[in-house]
């Protein structure tokens, strides 16, 4: 199925040529039909000559209806564009086209209606000079005329040519479905109706109201008046909903995948079609879908805009939606940059926010999104409808970094430990979670990934790549007393005189730079190890007084050296008191 929207200015025969396509009357209203005056949307349907299905929106064409207009064309990817020959281009019909162009509306066919009451050429020249300088330009155009049956095999060629070219939407694509109608069907209860531009709606999915967020089930499926179990894009469809009062629902909400797109209150747009964003309204309208939002404007650069919605709605990054300012029947198209923007609240934020959007497409895609926040989980990114971009780091979490940020962020947390040390130089490195708040990271899992050599993690603090100066110095005032007697360990006092007080002393412990046993026996690292050695020297089973003499240690280093070894497995104690390195048995052998 593909589907198509009527424009163009009143009473120039819209509804007319569709219910002679369709064989199907548009006008749903008993006033429509009594004042001859569409005032609502209508809905209708034919199959083409290829066997596509073509169902058309038919919009209302005077002025004071161009919000349902909108609302009609919104979410439809062509339009049928109508000018009667006996009226030319009108007002409504400008209109018409400025809210067609800047919505990026680029298919369509151009139908000048009521041939049989003047000859078409002229309106024809006047409608094909306008749309040569719109995204319209080249449109297939057909004289036709409803009444006596003119053109109108050529029209339905043309419209059967249109579908073909349309493109294809993506089946799997996460669903919104704009609503533009809803009713109340007896015995079955609350039904909406829209055009599924994109995705995949099955009986028993779970979809998301917006802009309420509530979730809802879909009963049933119909399309053109046909019950189905799913109904793929692009499509007009009816679903039932369950448990979902008819006042609940209404012309503008949406029905959205959960989890796949930003509930989005604030937006920065780059706008287009129309005069720069600093002439704009402060106060206008935004029309997307069939949704049509009061919105504030803050002015950026020339040609972008911070747009403050009156209520969340359902959005991409890469939406095309239109600016609308009634009072002056000013329109502009906006193309979504950014559904989670920065807040700008320092002097100077809205002008560097310009600079950095004057260099981003108008639809940004997946490094752009990523370089500007840093570091997002892939969810993010699916939510505001970006890809993750090849060239990501990704990390432990599902979360992903742009490499540069991620690269910057590791100097910065290098600079973050050494600042720390410098300010704490015996506090035990710097804790993870203060780490994190001073890089302004959402998850401390960030901060553990960024942790790379020089710097190491240790019970829960990111250490620099040396110790603390005052350590560095008192560790090499121990290693100097201990060049010549190994073993002879300072006394408690001496300990205090070369620096090594317990701050210090515990700071060299837990960085390994010292063998700290029992008693306060301060020695260098692997003092265990090379005593071990001496000891393996000495007649075997060997006694305290003996190891003292061999290891030229005071009894009180001995008795911690040997209770250290044993504790280690390294040596075994004898009933007798004696002592042998473990791997020698009692007979020295």
């Amino acid at each position: 199925m593909q589907v198509v929207a009527t424009a163009g200015h009143v009473d120039h025969g819209k509804s007319t040529l569709v219910r002679a396509l369709t064989g199907m009357e548009p006008d749903r209203l008993a006033e429509e039909r009594r004042r001859g005056l569409t005032l609502d949307l209508g809905f209708a349907w034919t199959d083409l000559p290829s066997g596509t299905r073509l169902a058309f929106v038919d919009v209302p064409g005077h002025e004071r209806f161009v919000t349902t207009m909108l609302a009609g064309v919104g979410p439809v990817p062509a339009v049928l564009l109508t000018v009667a020959a006996d009226e030319g281009w009108m007002p409504q019909t400008e209109e018409h086209l400025d809210a067609l162009d800047a919505l990026g509306v680029r298919h369509a066919v151009l139908a000048v209606t009521r041939a049989d009451l003047a000859d078409p050429r002229h309106a024809l020249r006047q409608a094909r000079t306008r749309l040569a300088t719109t995204g319209l330009a080249g449109s297939e155009s057909v004289t036709v005329s409803a009444t006596t049956g003119e053109g109108l095999p050529e029209l339905v060629a043309a419209l059967d040519r249109l579908a073909a070219r349309l493109p294809v939407p993506d089946a799997d694509a996460p669903v919104r479905l704009w609503i533009d109608r809803a009713f109340t069907v007896p015995g079955s209860g609350t039904v909406v109706t829209g055009t599924l531009p994109a995705g995949t709606v099955r009986t028993g999915d779970e979809l998301l109201l917006m802009p309420a967020g509530r979730r809802v089930r879909v009963r049933a499926v119909e399309t053109t008046k046909e019950r189905v179990d799913t109904a793929t894009g692009v499509a007009r469809v009816a679903l039932n909903l369950r448990g979902v009062a008819r006042d609940d629902v209404a012309r503008g909400m949406a029905l959205v995948t959960p989890g796949a797109w930003t509930a989005a209150t604030t937006l920065d747009v780059r706008t287009h079609f129309g005069e720069a964003s600093g002439r704009l309204a402060r106060q206008m309208t935004l029309h997307i879908g069939s949704a049509a939002v009061p919105v504030r404007l803050r002015p950026l650069g020339p040609d972008t805009a911070r747009l403050t919605l009156n209520h969340r709605l359902a959005l991409h990054i890469g939406d095309t939606a239109l600016l609308r300012d009634p009072g002056r029947r000013a329109v502009a198209g906006v193309s979504v940059l950014d559904v989670r923007p920065p807040t700008l609240v320092r002097r100077g934020a809205g002008t560097a926010r310009a600079r950095e959007l004057a260099t981003w497409p108008d639809r940004p895609d997946g490094a752009h999104v990523l370089r500007r926040h840093g570091v997002l989980r892939r969810a993010d990114l699916t939510v505001m409808g970006c890809r993750p971009p090849s060239g990501a780091v990704a990390l432990d979490g599902d979360w992903l970094a742009d490499p540069a940020h991620w690269e910057a962020l590791h100097r910065r947390l290098a600079d973050e430990v050494a600042r720390h040390a410098a300010d704490r130089p015996l506090a035990p490195g710097l804790p993870v979670e203060t780490a994190r708040l001073r890089l302004s990271l959402p998850a401390r899992d960030l901060i553990t990934a960024l942790v790379r050599p020089p710097l190491r993690l240790d019970a829960g603090r990111v250490h620099g790549p040396g110790l603390p100066q005052p350590v560095v110095a008192a560790v090499d005032r121990l290693r100097a007393d201990l060049a010549a007697t190994p073993f002879r360990a300072p006394t408690a006092d001496r300990l205090g005189e070369i620096g090594l007080t317990p701050p210090i002393l515990a700071v060299a412990e837990r960085a390994g730079a010292v063998l700290r046993l029992p008693g306060d026996v301060v020695l260098l690292p692997g003092g265990d190890r090379a005593a071990l050695r001496v000891l393996h020297e000495l007649p075997q089973p060997f006694t305290v007084g003996q190891a003292r003499e061999a290891l030229d240690a005071p009894r009180r280093v001995t008795i911690a050296l040997l209770e250290h070894l044993h504790r280690q497995g390294r040596t075994e104690r004898l009933p007798d008191g004696h002592r042998v390195p473990a791997d020698t048995d009692a007979t020295g052998s």
